[in-house]
């Protein structure tokens, strides 16, 4: 018996029939990236900041990132290299792994897979971000 006929049979138990699954078509499947980032540059994740202005007026995404200087970002790789006594990752970027980070509005390399996703030299960060709650 081939496989294809096997895989849309039905089978039967006792009083009960079961038929399998129809298979699934145009079932795409994305996969999985991980980007490590070479040299002194790191990859940030672009947080989007509220939907208003400072007067209340609802602003589209558009129009925030367009009247925006900086962006704010999160560090979500940086760059690393094994160190030979030890054979642990360092990281040689200079820049925490999961900072908030201060970066202009036009730098880096969008990933083009997922526009939140900026690939960014460490001379671009302008500051890191420290958020403290206030009660």
């Amino acid at each position: 018996m081939s496989h294809s006929k096997k895989r849309n049979q039905s089978y039967s138990s006792g009083d009960s029939e079961v038929e399998e699954a129809p298979k699934l078509r145009n079932l795409r499947t994305r996969p999985l990236r991980r980007i490590a980032p070479l040299g002194m540059r790191v990859v940030i994740k672009i947080i989007s900041d509220t939907d208003m202005s400072d007067a209340g007026l609802y602003l589209p995404e558009g129009a925030k990132q367009a009247m925006a200087e900086s962006l704010l970002g999160e560090v979500l790789e940086v760059a690393s290299a094994i160190d030979s006594d030890s054979r642990e990752e360092e990281n040689i970027s200079g820049v925490p792994l999961g900072a908030k980070v201060l970066v202009k509005k036009g730098s880096g390399v969008k990933v083009p897979w997922d526009e939140t996703l900026r690939i960014v030299e460490t001379a671009e960060v302008l500051a890191l971000v420290t958020e403290i709650e206030i009660t």
